[in-house]
């Protein structure tokens, strides 16, 4: 190797971890048309007949809104407290850091953040995959549900096998935390004699081999509602067994699209694998428009089941419009900017059809009673059968200031600032009457709205300059 060329393409590759952390926030640079807001007849039928105001007037009152500086203040300091998901959760689970991690390391010292993150590295399974969580060793409760290690004798591990999105979490958050920190000695630190960028490489090769299904090129996780953990044919419904039914669905996919994207940047340019993995990106993006999106309704399908369905045979589940797995993919690319314009109208209608309060709500319509056993399941517009979810809304606010629609993303983030001021904290999720269910000190929700509300503060401060 020429003499400077390891210290070029370390630049480079930092350059390169900026751009892309930044990119959902630096929109000065997109091109013209990206940096527009979506139209204002699109604008007035996603807000019941609000129409933006001139980009100058909204970047003044993004900046002046109080109640913004509220919550962002509020989200900082509940993430001051720990690496837990909530108050019900004493369990660090990876889904969960992944979506907190941004805002938290800006109140916390990142060896904190760093630890966590080796942790389920140490708890990572021979043939590659990673687990849900983690908790404090307790002898009387480890079973064959609980994993252990010698690499980490104080904690035990779980995994719920009926999801796919650990490894994509994981690689996700590390790319999050060296993006912040410009520590990239995490991806050389050896756990178990393998680095972490090795690892990282191992996970996504898992989902790529074990949850794979060749004929429709994507992976598959049991049947859940939307980005849940919850299958319906038994309970708790969290462990896939034979009673399973194996199903393609548009959040796990999005999620290893990202988790793809941004191991491509932690790879760097000169990485030999890159065009690999540059490929397996592509091919991903181009199955799901192929086999997950019905064009004639404009929408992912809820699930291509590849056993079957659990579901009665007159059941018309593709009637369901995702709400969470919908902002993901808008997140990962996966939307023209006409296509999420016609989301966000579609996400503000079930709300008002469903009479839910923000367009974190689920999922519209909400399965049937009876059809999940799990009792939190059960009913309509509970949990994640309808439940209204900042972890989830605040993903899609992140997705509409990426794709510079960014006076339709201010207007349908206030209702869920607004009700975080109204109690003074941060809800698992809330009913359709705007009452705060589940966990309090939800961490998810206070890492996905702080950092929406500084992606819009960035886009904000741009235009007032």
């Amino acid at each position: 190797m020429p003499t400077g060329t390891g210290e070029k393409n370390t630049m480079a590759r930092r350059q390169a971890i900026k751009t892309a952390a930044l990119g959902g926030v630096a929109l000065a640079a997109w091109p013209r048309a990206l940096a527009q807001t979506i139209s204002v007849p699109a604008a007035r039928a996603a807000t019941g007949g609000w129409v933006p105001p001139a980009r100058a007037e909204l970047a003044a009152r993004i900046l002046a809104d109080p109640t913004l500086r509220q919550v962002h203040r509020l989200a900082q300091n509940l993430l001051k407290g720990g690496l837990n998901a909530g108050s019900n959760y004493v369990q660090v689970w990876i889904r969960d850091l992944n979506t907190f991690i941004n805002v938290a390391l800006e109140v916390n010292p990142s060896p904190r953040f760093r630890e966590a993150l080796l942790t389920f590295f140490k708890f990572q399974g021979p043939g590659g995959d990673l687990v849900d969580g983690y908790v404090p060793l307790n002898p009387a409760r480890v079973k064959s549900a609980y994993r252990t290690t010698p690499l980490a004798p104080g904690l035990m591990a779980f995994k719920n096998t009926v999801e796919t999105d650990q490894e994509s979490s994981l690689v996700q958050a590390v790319f999050k935390y060296v993006a912040a920190t410009r520590d990239e000695g995490l991806l050389r630190e050896r756990i178990g004699g393998a680095t972490v960028r090795r690892r990282l490489g191992q996970a996504l090769h898992y989902v790529l081999t074990e949850r794979f299904d060749p004929n429709h090129g994507l992976v598959w996780g049991g049947t859940t509602a939307d980005w849940g953990d919850v299958q319906p044919e038994d309970a708790p419904g969290v462990a896939l067994d034979a009673h399973s039914h194996r199903a393609l669905s548009i959040y796990a996919n999005a999620m290893l699209v990202l988790a793809v994207e941004n191991y491509l940047q932690l790879l760097g340019e000169s990485a030999p694998e890159r065009a690999h993995w540059r490929t397996i990106g592509d091919q991903l993006k181009q199955n799901i428009r192929k086999h997950l999106w019905d064009a004639k309704r404009r929408k992912f399908i809820p699930h291509v089941y590849l056993d079957g369905s659990p579901f009665p045979k007159d059941f018309d589940e593709n009637a369901i419009y995702y709400h969470g797995g919908t902002a993901v993919a808008v997140q990962a690319g996966l939307l023209t900017r006409e296509e999420v314009g016609g989301a966000l109208d579609h996400m503000a209608a079930d709300v008002r059809a469903a009479g839910a309060a923000s367009i974190g709500l689920t999922l519209y319509p909400p399965y049937p009673a009876g059809y999940f056993k799990n009792p939190q399941m059960r009913e309509p517009y509970s949990y994640q059968n309808g439940g209204d979810w900042s972890w989830f809304g605040g993903r899609m606010i992140q997705g509409l200031v990426q794709h510079g629609c960014i006076a339709p993303a201010y207007r349908a983030l206030r209702p869920m600032a607004e009700r975080v001021q109204r109690i003074g904290g941060f809800h698992e999720w809330w009913t359709r009457d705007n009452q705060p269910r589940g966990s309090g000190n939800f961490r998810g929700a206070a890492g996905v709205l702080g950092r929406a509300i500084e992606m819009l503060w960035a886009w904000a401060k741009q235009r007032r300059r």
